[in-house]
């Protein structure tokens, strides 16, 4: 199982772990509650997650602009 994060904003790829052993709970998936893991969680037919993330790019962009939340892709 590969565990890749994206940013949900622009869709840069910012790491993945490839580690059939890891869990979800040693990734903190536990603490989110089942909205935020249906927002953020993605379970890939390939058996890879996708976690969709902000980079440091579009949280600053978006923290010096926050209209930017209005449209539905604001920074692609």
């Amino acid at each position: 199982m590969a565990v890749n994060y994206v940013c949900r904003h622009c869709k840069t790829p910012m790491g993945s772990i490839n580690n059939a052993q890891i869990t979800e709970a040693q990734l903190g998936f536990h603490f989110l509650t089942p909205e935020e893991r249906s927002d953020i969680i993605a379970y890939n037919p390939n058996g890879d997650v996708t976690v969709n993330v902000v980079c440091d790019y579009c949280r600053e962009a978006i923290e010096s602009n926050p209209e930017l939340l209005l449209i539905a892709n604001p920074l692609q």
